[in-house]
């Protein structure tokens, strides 16, 4: 999440919000609460919106960000080996499973108390295709090279952006767990107002400037990045467009607004 949609939500939401649990683990405190609407949301510290659960369907994305980030399975298909690096509540997760037919998802998180929670009070899917694994984001991927189709990478913690979203060395090993054909696909905040991923030099000293990007309401940019060695990833709006259509009745929501702006890392328009 931004700043900007957690000080927005905490407005919108103190009112209306009850606590459903509270924990604390070795990296600070979590917390549920629920909403008159149905909607519950996990929250790292006392401040930090970190995810937020339609709880009458959990596979309901809510935040654009990670919708945006579902453009991801475009390039990869049915059947794919997903990982993704950080469960939160598991919406992602779960909708990944529902409505995208992977061979397995498989997440890894650094708190346990995160998984209970999913569990408990968030709809994390018991469904067997998912599987989740208590661990360092970095320790896996630099043990598990060409061993998923696509991963995501969504690493926050209450202070903000994961340490590990500013190093190369961890940018290189996520690659080398695609296998050919792999697409990365990074949730990173904006740089100020730029239109620019925090990481941008980074990113670009690793990736070349061909990689795609698009930047959502919130300040997120999400990146999608292919497996080393494999060509730049398609960028066909009419064809990704008519996938899009083909999910919208099952998704509820469309993502055609983020095909409309995605683009290149050389071609950023700037902020919204």
């Amino acid at each position: 999440m931004t700043w900007w949609s957690m000080l927005l939500g905490r407005v919108l939401m103190t009112d209306r919000e009850i606590l459903v649990d509270k924990r604390r683990d070795n990296y600070g405190t979590l917390r549920v609460t629920e909403n008159r609407e149905g909607y519950r949301f996990l929250y790292f510290g006392e401040q930090t919106e970190q995810s937020c659960v339609f709880i009458t369907d959990p596979a309901w994305l809510e935040y654009d960000y990670t919708r945006a980030m579902l453009l991801g399975t475009f390039w990869c298909g049915r059947e794919a080996d997903m990982t993704l690096l950080g469960l939160g509540g598991g919406a992602l997760a779960n909708c990944l499973v529902r409505h995208f037919a992977p061979h397995t998802v498989s997440a890894v998180e650094l708190r346990g108390e995160v998984l209970a929670m999913a569990r408990e009070w968030l709809g994390l899917s018991d469904d067997p295709q998912l599987q989740v694994s208590i661990g360092c984001a970095e320790k896996h991927v630099a043990a598990a090279p060409a061993s998923c189709d696509l991963l995501f990478v969504d690493l926050y913690m209450e202070g903000g952006l994961s340490r590990l979203q500013l190093q190369a060395e961890f940018f290189r090993h996520c690659q080398q767990a695609l296998r050919p054909g792999g697409v990365l696909v990074i949730n990173q905040w904006q740089m100020g107002d730029t239109g620019l991923p925090y990481a941008a030099p980074l990113l670009r000293d690793l990736f070349g400037d061909d990689y795609l990007q698009v930047q959502v309401e919130e300040g997120n940019i999400i990146l999608f990045i292919p497996a080393a060695g494999d060509p730049p990833l398609t960028l066909d709006r009419s064809v990704m467009t008519d996938w899009a259509a083909a999910l919208e009745p099952a998704l509820g929501y469309a993502l055609k607004p983020y095909i409309n702006d995605l683009c290149r890392a050389r071609d950023n328009p700037g902020p919204l």
